[in-house]
């Protein structure tokens, strides 16, 4: 029987089946184009392979192609009576995913790397701060992940996949010395790691090595492929260092080249969420509103996120249609979403309307009410989803009402208390 690269058997008995579909499997473990084709040789040798064709699936998905989704899960499940136990348990996982059952693919999650948990493509949809456990919702998701994913580590070693997770997710809480030499590692080992890049994008980030991060994402983007999946939000993050250092013009430069460029190639809440935030930190930082851009984002919202469900990008629509001025749009939002509260289908409860209606009540200029949404939200505010210094948005904004309303005590006590490493906010009116 063969085996995979993590030691695992394969369902084939066919070799150049089961490089391809390594090859595949490496592929969206480093977010790098290209999956897709591995899984299609892999099925081309061998088209009774039902693990390739669940690999095609999650490829598809990840490209915003749902019909081929459906298609490949369709085989997959058509031939799962002829694989094994893993086989059957890997594939349900991914069941449970495309059927849009969160909760339930976690569960599936939990279950299968307790027998099998060097299946590294099934952990990866748990392993990030935009995986089942970072975007559930729920309080203390963050030290979670890392609880979670140290119970893996024994059985990891030192292997650069696993590492970059466990590295960012120990950033995440403030272990940085605990996190850099994973970090390293994996960088050190395979270079070509797009997540490995992002980990130690938000380890510089965490630090306060401004100009580090800088050094780094220029030296290592050109190498980078445009169609990846962490393209554009890879030059978010140089372009928020370079609004940190500020260089607006460069960050401009990036938004319209990449993050916000209309051959962005990653997820559509990503889009929406790097663009906007990086057009609200701008204006927080003092410079003036770019009308142009927020009508584009606007539109897109409208367009591609037309219901809310999604924490992480509900918060970044409210922000649009805040600055837009659309009221009655924002407010049909919150009451959405509040519906699915009512109804348990909201894991993040009141977090993201309180946001929400802060968002529109700084934009009013009614920067006390503001404040009292923010500082009721703040204690939960990691249920937003997402990293922390996508997060960090929410505290500038709350940074720059309190400026605003020549309350400079408090903007002092709320950088004092805030976790070391970015500790300033580019916010403007603060000496």
């Amino acid at each position: 029987m063969l085996t995979d690269r993590y030691g695992l058997k394969v369902s084939t008995t066919v070799a150049a089946a089961r490089d391809a579909y390594v090859e595949g499997v490496d592929l969206l473990l480093t977010v790098y184009p290209g999956a897709a084709s591995s899984f299609d040789r892999a099925i081309v040798a061998d088209p009774g392979f039902a693990l390739a064709h669940i690999g095609k699936a999650r490829a598809s998905q990840l490209t915003g192609n749902p019909a081929a989704m459906r298609e490949s899960l369709a085989t997959a499940l058509s031939l799962s009576n002829r694989g094994s136990a893993r086989d059957l348990s890997h594939i349900d996982v991914f069941r449970h995913l495309f059927a849009g059952q969160a909760v339930a693919a976690l569960a599936a999650i939990r279950v299968h790397v307790d027998t099998w948990p060097r299946d590294a493509l099934v952990l990866s949809l748990a392993a990030n701060q935009g995986g089942l456990i970072g975007m559930s919702g729920l309080a203390g998701r963050e030290q979670g992940l890392v609880d979670f994913l140290d119970q893996l580590a024994p059985q990891y070693g030192e292997d650069w996949w696993f590492e970059a997770h466990h590295g960012m997710a120990l950033s995440e809480i403030g272990q940085h010395g605990a996190a850099r030499p994973k970090i390293e590692r994996s960088l050190a080992q395979v270079r070509r790691n797009a997540y490995a890049a992002h980990a130690f994008a938000h380890l510089c980030y965490e630090t306060g090595e401004r100009d580090s991060g800088i050094a780094f994402m220029r030296d290592w983007l050109p190498s980078y492929d445009r169609k990846g999946g962490l393209f554009g939000h890879l030059n978010w993050h140089l372009g928020l260092f370079e609004l940190h250092a500020g260089n607006l013009q460069a960050g401009l430069r990036l938004y319209n080249d990449a993050f916000s460029a209309d051959d962005h190639h990653g997820a559509v809440h990503q889009k929406l969420s790097d663009s906007s935030s990086f057009l609200w930190r701008a204006e927080l930082a003092g410079h003036p509103r770019d009308h142009a851009r927020w009508a584009k984002l606007q539109d897109y919202a409208r367009e591609k996120i037309p219901r809310p469900g999604f924490s992480l990008a509900d918060w970044h629509v409210a922000l649009v249609y805040a600055v837009a001025g659309h009221d009655d749009a924002l407010e049909g939002w919150v009451q959405a979403i509040q519906e699915l509260v009512r109804a348990g289908r909201y894991p993040s409860g009141s977090v993201i309307p309180a946001v929400a209606r802060a968002f529109v009540a700084f934009q009013r200029g009614d920067h006390a009410a503001a404040i009292d949404l923010i500082v009721s939200m703040l204690p939960e505010r990691e249920r937003m989803g997402g990293s922390r210094a996508q997060v960090d948005l929410v505290e500038a904004t709350l940074l720059r009402a309190y400026l605003k309303s020549g309350r400079d005590a408090e903007a002092r006590r709320l950088l004092a208390d805030r976790r070391p490493g970015p500790a300033s906010l580019p916010v403007a009116g603060f000496q």
